[in-house]
C-alpha cells in the first residue's frame, strides 16, 4: 500500500456554477488530486464555514481553505511545481494574471446575471439545473425551497431586466476585445500556450455558448427560452466565442476516473 499518495482535496461546488467549472477544469487539467462536493444552491453554505464569504468554489487542501477560483488556480498550480497553469516568465505570468483578473470581473459576474435573467422564470427548468448531480436529500427539498432560492438569487446577484440588459453590454464589449486580440492569428490569448487565462475566459463564457465538453451543469440550447438561444447563437458566431469552444473541444482534459 502506498501511503504517501496525496489525500485529495475537497472542493465545494453548487454544480451550475461556471466559476466552479474554471476551478473544476484546472484541477483536472494539472491532474491535481481532489474530490468534488456538489450541493444545490444554499445546501452549499451547509458545507462552507461562517466565515466564508457564502460563494463557491471552495476547496479544502491539507491546512489551506480557498475560497476563491483564482485561490484555487494558484495553489494548485504551485503544489505542483509552478509553470502548469501560470508561465514561469516574469511578463507572460503578469500577462495571464492580468487577463484572469479582468475575465473574472467583467465576465464572470455578468454572464452569470444574464443567465439568471433567462432562467428564473423557467421554474421547472431551473429546478432541473439545481438538482442535477446534487445530493439526492437536496434535490427533493429543493422542490420545497426553491421559491425562497429564487429570491435570494435574484436579490443577490441584483439580477432584473435593466441590469441583465447593462450585463450584457459588458459581455459584448469582454468579447469584442478579446475578437481583437484574436485577430493577429495567435491560437492562445497569452504566453503562445494554454494558460489560465484562456481557460478562465472559456469557463467564465460558457453561461453565453453552452458548450457541450463544460462540465458544468447547463441546460440544452434547444430548453432555453428564444430570446436566449438568439444571442447565445450570435456569441457562438464571433472569433471570441469560436476560440472558447475550441478552448472546450481541445484543452478540456479528461477529469482523473480513479478520483471521481
Amino acid at each position: 500500500m502506498n501511503t504517501d499518495a496525496p489525500i485529495p482535496a475537497r472542493l465545494i461546488t453548487i454544480p451550475l456554477s461556471h466559476f466552479c467549472e474554471k476551478a473544476r477544469w484546472a484541477l483536472d487539467r494539472i491532474n491535481f488530486p481532489y474530490h468534488e462536493e456538489p450541493h444545490a444552491p444554499l445546501f452549499h453554505r451547509l458545507a462552507t464555514q461562517r466565515k466564508d464569504p457564502g460563494t463557491v468554489p471552495v476547496m479544502l487542501a491539507g491546512r489551506n481553505r480557498l475560497v476563491d477560483s483564482t485561490e484555487i488556480l494558484m495553489h494548485a498550480d504551485d503544489a505542483l511545481g509552478g509553470g502548469l497553469l501560470y508561465p514561469r516568465e516574469a511578463a507572460h505570468r503578469c500577462e495571464v494574471a492580468a487577463l484572469e483578473e479582468w475575465f473574472d470581473t467583467e465576465l464572470g459576474p455578468h454572464t452569470r446575471r444574464w443567465a439568471y435573467q433567462h432562467l428564473l422564470p423557467q421554474r421547472q427548468l431551473l429546478r432541473e439545473l439545481w438538482s442535477r448531480d446534487a445530493p439526492r436529500i437536496e434535490a427533493r427539498l429543493l422542490a420545497v425551497i426553491a421559491p425562497l432560492a429564487v429570491r435570494l438569487v435574484a436579490s443577490g446577484y441584483r439580477i432584473s431586466p435593466a441590469s441583465a440588459q447593462r450585463s450584457l453590454g459588458r459581455i459584448q464589449e469582454v468579447f469584442r476585445q478579446v475578437d481583437d486580440k484574436l485577430r493577429d492569428g495567435r491560437r492562445f490569448l497569452a504566453a503562445e500556450r494554454f494558460t489560465a487565462a484562456d481557460l478562465t475566459f472559456a469557463a467564465l463564457a460558457a453561461p453565453v455558448l453552452l458548450p457541450t465538453q463544460c462540465r458544468a451543469v447547463q441546460p440544452a440550447l434547444e430548453t432555453v427560452p428564444p430570446a436566449m438561444r438568439g444571442e447565445i447563437l450570435r456569441f457562438r458566431d464571433t472569433e471570441a466565442g469560436r476560440f472558447a469552444l475550441r478552448m472546450f473541444a481541445e484543452e478540456r482534459s479528461p477529469r482523473p476516473s480513479d478520483l471521481h
